[in-house]
């Protein structure tokens, strides 16, 4: 989400002078990179789920799904470049209120990458492999996401000096990361041993549910009465309006999910009630979702139309729809509506165009060096 989704602050030159031999490119490398990775590995968790598969669609979901995996290794490599070699940048973006937030970002690339690997990775590398790496991945993004849910927070009350009309959809980030994490834990659950293993991992992802939502229902507010009072974000970071759909649509995701491995993993009658939560509370929140993806993208238009250009914003366009894919796909799973199957298809449509898109101008943007330096 930014050039730098905003950015970063910079300390002056005479007290770089001493790093600036090292490393030089990856100065302003910040932690919103990773929702390059985000975005990626969402086209292909989203393209193999959908209810409606074209010949070829799951080929091209696994070079998508490589291409993220070749990206987070490559971004954590740079990243931790960028903390060894700018460990002062590093510092000061941690401290910056409007690049903190992007720390999330980092849990959800891991875990995005992660559930992409059992989803389609399974197919290239084997399914003993893919849990492997899922559990690997699952785990550290689920402990970062955490962390990182309370110490991006702490650190807006006691050392950030912000004010309401700061607020943006950025804040969200940190926030939603448990959210993934239970949207995404479920995959796992058919591969840990039958009783309290399953249990234990069914009830942990409905407590991260709870904690990415009751979260998100206390910040929510903010940025839509900072937006009611001051008016509309400025035009590069126009495109994180549509953060706003991360956490519904991931929680819809969550809840079928869950109530898919409900029956494998608790008794009765925890399973059914289970099964018509994902149905009670999605169908709601989805249309809330597209009542919020109507005023974005209207947004969006009149930003373009005022001269808005490329900024790493637009990779806020990604992720988010395609939680909504997911979360449309799973609730036609369970209803059997044909209509929210047309739905999930016409969502994956708007992130493929999405994703093509943001790809397209950040590949041109490295090769001429215009970014991450802007």
């Amino acid at each position: 989400m930014a050039t730098t989704l905003v950015r970063p602050r910079t300390t002056p030159a005479t007290e770089t002078a001493p790093r600036a031999h090292k490393a030089p490119a990856l100065r302003n490398l910040g932690p919103n990179w990773y929702a390059s990775v985000m975005g990626t590995a969402i086209v292909a968790n989203a393209g193999a789920t959908l209810p409606y598969q074209l010949p070829g669609q799951r080929v091209a979901c696994q070079i998508v799904w490589a291409l993220s995996a070749l990206a987070l290794a490559v971004l954590l490599t740079a990243r931790a470049g960028h903390w060894i070699h700018h460990h002062d940048q590093a510092r000061a973006h941690l401290l910056d209120p409007a690049v903190a937030p992007f720390y999330g970002c980092l849990s959800m690339a891991l875990l995005a990458v992660g559930g992409g690997t059992l989803i389609v990775g399974k197919d290239l590398i084997g399914t003993g492999a893919a849990v492997a790496v899922d559990t690997v991945l699952f785990t550290a993004g689920t402990a970062i996401g955490l962390v990182m849910a309370v110490a991006v927070p702490y650190l807006m009350v006691v050392r950030h000096k912000v004010e309401a009309k700061q607020a943006t959809p950025v804040w969200l980030l940190p926030l939603v990361a448990p959210m993934v994490s239970a949207a995404l834990g479920p995959l796992l659950i058919p591969h840990l041993p039958a009783g309290q293993p399953r249990e234990a991992m069914l009830l942990a992802c409905y407590a991260m549910f709870g904690i990415s939502l009751l979260a998100t229902l206390l910040m929510l507010p903010l940025v839509f009465g900072r937006l009611l009072v001051s008016g509309p974000l400025p035009l590069a970071l126009t495109p994180t309006l549509f953060l706003v759909l991360g956490p519904l649509g991931q929680s819809t995701t969550a809840v079928n999910q869950l109530a898919d491995m409900a029956p494998q993993s608790i008794g009765a009658p925890y399973a059914g009630a289970l099964g018509a939560f994902a149905v009670v509370y999605g169908v709601p929140v989805m249309g809330f979702a597209l009542l919020w993806l109507a005023l974005a993208a209207a947004m969006l238009v009149r930003a373009a139309r005022n001269g808005m250009g490329f900024a790493m914003t637009w990779w806020a366009l990604t992720f988010p729809v395609g939680t909504c894919v997911t979360g449309a796909a799973g609730l036609a799973r369970h209803t059997g509506l044909t209509a929210l199957a047309w739905l999930a298809a016409a969502l994956f449509l708007a992130l493929l165009t999405a994703w093509l898109l943001a790809a397209a101008h950040t590949l041109r943007g490295l090769s001429d060096r215009s970014l991450p330096a802007r």
